[in-house]
């Protein structure tokens, strides 16, 4: 996997596809090992159709889990491809389109994949948004409210709507970011989000363990997605990942095992932990 220490300079329009992504990353398509970790689990995914998002719900669906993936209106070709890969390892998979920004949306979404799936064991919130911007004068305050909504509000929501269904032996588990630990400058409101979603994570797991709902976290490094090119110039893609210990970005598939873990009957005695999969940067 190491071809992703050399990244060559590029740009996309955001959101971003995977189509234009050189080079190739690795969702778990071929690479990854099932085990039945996750036989019989019925799982919603955010954010689910590129990315992290399609790496967890291909090695969810490799591991036996039936998934809904959501996704933003704009991201729809890449979501059905995910759900074909989904539907072509035999598991059940539901493509859901909504911006979440909104509490509306969020119960829309909740509700159709509870529908869809008949009931839910599992809720990733790892929908985000980021741009990048090197001065803080020239951060939108428009985009202050996109990025807190879409990374902070929408998992309040979506956890709210769903801690009933998910009582009992639900897992809930968070994307966050390394973010939250050594901040950039250029992603200012980003970085915030991130260490928001890390005390609600542990304030979470408090107030939802006695209902037995597990909720974690897990904190990415540079992982190899759309959002990058669709979000950074050119010039800071070409050194993307260099800056890690191991001195190259993440594929989405080496993130994605630590979801199979925190949603897996292996880490039941886990709950209120965030998890790093940074490339050697330390989380703390």
């Amino acid at each position: 996997m190491d071809e992703l220490s050399r990244i060559p300079a590029q740009q996309q329009q955001w959101p971003g596809t995977e189509a234009e992504l050189e080079p190739k990353p690795d969702h778990g398509e071929r690479s990854w090992t099932p085990r039945g970790r996750l036989t019989g689990k019925r799982a919603l995914i955010t954010g689910g159709d590129s990315g992290i998002g399609r790496a967890v719900a291909i090695v969810f669906a490799r591991e036996g889990a039936d998934v809904a993936i959501g996704s933003l209106p704009e991201e729809e070709e890449d979501a059905r491809h995910t759900a074909e890969i989904v539907t072509d390892l035999g598991q059940r998979c539901v493509a859901l389109a909504g911006d979440l920004r909104e509490e509306a949306a969020c119960a829309r979404l909740a509700d159709a994949a509870v529908d869809a799936l008949g009931g839910l064991d599992v809720l990733v919130c790892n929908a985000g948004f980021q741009m990048a911007y090197d001065e803080i004068e020239e951060f939108p305050a428009q985009q202050l409210q996109r990025t807190f909504a879409t990374n902070v509000f929408s998992t309040f929501w979506l956890v709210q709507r769903l801690a009933r269904e998910l009582e009992h032996g639900g897992s809930i588990i968070v994307t966050t970011s390394i973010q939250a630990y050594a901040p950039s400058t250029h992603l200012l409101d980003y970085a915030a989000t991130k260490a928001a979603l890390n005390n609600l994570t542990v304030n979470l797991a408090a107030d939802l363990g006695e209902r037995g709902i597990r909720v974690n976290a897990v904190a990415p490094g540079p992982i190899w997605t759309p959002l990058i090119p669709s979000t950074m110039s050119a010039e800071k893609v070409e050194s993307f990942g260099a800056d890690t210990p191991l001195g190259r970005a993440g594929h989405p598939v080496e993130v994605a095992a630590a979801f199979v873990f925190l949603a897996s009957d292996e880490a039941s005695y886990v709950s209120g932990t965030v998890l790093g999969v940074t490339g050697g940067k330390p989380v703390f």
